[in-house]
């Protein structure tokens, strides 16, 4: 395998100028084992036949026996049924799920849920870091996914988990207020000269209100204030991109390619992180950091209005690079919707759609996708239009997507041409879209963070 950028795109894969390391093709994994402090992939092998207890990590096994990862373990272990240290983990598990939320009016949707937070809650390490996937290659921590997670657990009642993965976004900040465009686990720094990504300093402060909103009242003030230090500097920066057309530079965007010119799914978020950054500084009276955060992003909003909203909001400023499934970014809950976004979602929509169903991140011709859909993107379309008062085409999309779930019931990155689940299972941005998309269906509007006047 080796890495070629498109054709009008600058970027740096990790596998970019040298062959890609023999780990990274190995089987992706379909499901986990954890035990909350570690993890084991499971392998399409294993999975073979076999089955997840109910609302729990331990495998049941075609022979009936279970498998699972012991308490402070590392590697698993093969039991009986009913094993006491297998029923106890499994006790656990259901424990947590019953603490906080599981969103879903139906069976299919509550079970879907439960997955997903058991998976988001296996890849979360001890420390905050959040692994994309338990795969070579995913095993890292990308603050774009990270911040999803946060807000999902934060709006299902796992307020400890989403505050966790903010601290560890806090540490891993760069000097300059920005982000690696992904991390090691261990918080040691990124694990490649992959370039960083501005979209951060977006996501981040995005994610730090959402856990706000949900946050215990009585402690929420006192514990913004130690993620507070990391929202002004990553404000900062957002603001000080800005250039005369109040527009980003250009940076890499979800697709981790950069473009020539700004892209919608870099300015979207960072018009959502200005605006959250501002309503956080007026939570801790900081007017002088609000007043600049907002003019900053009212500078922002008016630059994509004027520059992408006549573009049906594709991916770059100058309108070379087709249809973006990230026009998802510009409605609740990571901004309010501007007056055409309907619109724009549809044709976008309409553009991006496979014959399989689900949806290609992009059509730039210059960046060919291929015939798989990609998960992630499909599942914007489901909180978008879930935000948007449009909760029958967001259950058509949310439906669509949890049919695609593996064996073991895992959401997977991709869905073949044949529409069957492809690349790595569990993906933890698609599991954290998902369950926030089943929170907005359930009837309970996600907030959004305001645009002041």
């Amino acid at each position: 395998m080796f890495f070629v950028s498109p054709v009008g795109h600058q970027g740096r894969g990790d596998a970019e100028g040298s062959y890609a390391p023999r780990p990274v093709l190995a089987a992706p994994t379909v499901g986990l084992l954890s035990n909350t402090t570690a993890a084991e992939g499971v392998p399409p092998s294993t999975a073979r036949g076999a089955r997840y207890v109910e609302r729990s990590h331990v495998l049941r096994l075609p022979s009936g026996r279970w498998k699972y990862l012991p308490a402070a373990g590392t590697a698993s272990v093969v039991v009986a049924p009913g094993h006491p240290a297998a029923r106890e983990q499994i006790r656990q598990s259901r424990a947590w799920l019953a603490a906080g939320r599981v969103p879903g009016r139906s069976p299919a949707r509550r079970a879907a849920a439960e997955r997903a937070l058991l998976a988001m809650r296996a890849l979360l390490r001890p420390n905050g870091a959040l692994a994309a996937g338990w795969t070579p290659g995913w095993k890292y921590s990308w603050p774009r996914d990270s911040s999803f997670v946060s807000a999902a657990f934060a709006h299902t009642g796992h307020d400890a988990e989403a505050y966790r993965i903010l601290r560890f976004s806090a540490a891993t900040q760069r000097k300059d207020g920005a982000w690696d465009a992904r991390t090691r686990l261990d918080g040691s720094g990124p694990p490649d000269g992959r370039r960083w990504q501005l979209d951060a300093n977006g996501w981040v402060p995005w994610a730090t209100w959402q856990w706000y909103q949900a946050a215990p009242r009585a402690t929420r003030r006192v514990r913004l204030s130690v993620l507070y230090p990391m929202v002004r500097t990553a404000a900062d920066r957002a603001a000080a991109s800005l250039r005369a057309d109040g527009l980003p530079p250009p940076s890499p965007d979800y697709w981790e390619l950069t473009t020539t010119t700004a892209n919608i799914g870099t300015a979207a978020p960072l018009l959502a992180g200005l605006n959250a950054s501002a309503d956080l500084a007026r939570e801790v009276n900081r007017p002088d950091d609000a007043a600049r955060w907002a003019s900053a992003a009212r500078r922002l909003s008016t630059g994509i209005s004027r520059t992408f909203a006549p573009l049906g909001y594709q991916r770059t400023a100058d309108g070379r690079h087709g249809h973006d499934s990230a026009v998802a970014f510009m409605a609740p809950p990571f901004n309010a919707a501007p007056a055409g976004l309907p619109r724009a979602l549809d044709a976008t929509y309409k553009a991006l759609l496979l014959p399989n169903g689900g949806l290609t991140p992009g059509n730039d011709p210059a960046a060919p996708w291929g015939g798989s859909a990609w998960t992630p993107s499909t599942a914007f379309f489901a909180l978008a239009w879930a935000g948007t008062g449009r909760p029958a085409k967001a259950g058509q999309v949310l439906d669509w997507l949890l049919s695609k779930r593996n064996a073991l019931g895992e959401l997977p990155e991709k869905v073949d041409e044949e529409g069957r689940p492809a690349s790595v299972a569990p993906l933890a941005w698609t599991d954290s879209i998902a369950v926030l998309s089943l929170v907005a269906l359930d009837g309970t509007a996600l907030p959004t963070p305001p645009l002041r006047p």
